[in-house]
């Protein structure tokens, strides 16, 4: 059964459950809906890096902090499309494009990017993009360019997100999710651990996440990668177990989501990475960098799946809602 009602309480006895009881439970909820041998592999490209003007205080592409981000303007079609290529050569299905928007501008720009949108979907890899707020209008026109996939999360709790973030708002984040369902594209969202917040803030996004009438299709968990120069340059690493323990709440919540072991990743062993599996992980990034944190590589990461005996799932598996008509529609009519 997959349920969008779930309450703070039930989510706060899932969370609290002994570790090794969790992970056992979220791993036969995961068993139970999907194929536990299979890991989705995607691949982040930042696509125009820095200068933002919001203040998230973990990021280093906003401009109001010193960073060793150097500012980069909008890439060509073609320099992107030859990363996807890359990517997709290395056995990625997915592929994110990132820029370091506050919101999408109907401008030239914007068009560059539905052209980019349109070259990765034809060449049959699920396009993914994240670019910061977006109006209805515009969500429309990524999909109608082939979207497959929008990424927007909400990093933590509503009651703790303005320790974070202060130039814009929950429900700015909230009203977005929402065009891009309206758009009929996929959805991922999700979080950051280890931003100062606690376990009650992370139940609380849990609850948000897992009662919106639509579970969103992905789902990241990030660990803070703390970066010299942004306010949350000293905090503390999260620990192991706190990502196991978000990953496995996350598997039991939204049964059928991909949950995905985003940031925080190359800190992690093989051990590790296991554990998250086990719990219910089945998406990861792959790829030397994420936007502008490094990242495992394909062969250490194709090296893990063999040991482990995974598989990379394939582009456009998805039972019931089918968005495979955009991949098709964009590629016959180009």
């Amino acid at each position: 059964m997959i349920r969008n009602d779930w309450s703070i309480e039930e989510i706060q006895e899932i969370y609290n459950l002994p570790l090794m009881e969790l992970v056992y439970r979220a791993a036969t909820v995961h068993r139970t809906y999907n194929d536990s041998h299979e890991v989705q592999v995607c691949t982040l490209l930042s696509i125009k890096t820095g200068g933002c003007s919001e203040d998230c205080s973990y990021c280093p592409q906003a401009a109001r902090y010193h960073t060793d981000v150097t500012v980069q303007a909008l890439m060509k079609k073609d320099e992107v499309l030859s990363y996807a290529q890359k990517a997709k050569d290395a056995g990625s299905t997915r592929f994110c494009m990132g820029a370091a928007w506050r919101e999408v501008r109907n401008n030239r720009d914007f068009d560059r990017v539905l052209e980019m949108v349109k070259g990765v979907n034809e060449m049959g890899m699920e396009v993914c993009c994240t670019l910061g707020m977006l109006t209805e209008e515009q969500a429309q026109k990524l999909a109608d360019a082939g979207l497959y996939a929008y990424n927007h999360n909400l990093d933590t709790s509503s009651e703790y997100y303005g320790e974070i973030i202060t130039t814009r708002t929950y429900d700015d984040r909230l009203e977005t999710l929402d065009n891009v369902r309206k758009a009929g594209v996929s959805v991922c969202c999700g979080g950051i651990v280890g931003l100062g917040e606690t376990h009650e803030d992370r139940i609380n996004m849990l609850r948000t996440l897992a009662t919106m009438p639509q579970h969103p299709e992905s789902v990241p968990v990030n660990a803070l990668v703390p970066v010299k120069g942004t306010p949350l340059e000293h905090n503390q690493k999260v620990n192991v177990w706190d990502m196991v323990r978000m990953i496995a709440t996350a598997r039991i919540l939204m049964p059928k989501s991909m949950v995905r072991l985003s940031a925080g990743r190359t800190s992690m062993s093989i051990s590790d990475q296991t554990l998250c599996f086990m719990a219910g992980a089945n998406s990861i990034f792959a790829g030397d960098k994420l936007l502008t944190t490094p990242n495992p590589s394909f062969d250490e990461d194709m090296e893990m799946f063999d040991m482990l005996g995974l598989k990379p799932r394939a582009a456009f598996k998805e039972d019931g809602c089918d968005h495979h008509h955009h991949h098709t529609a964009a590629a016959t009519t180009a």
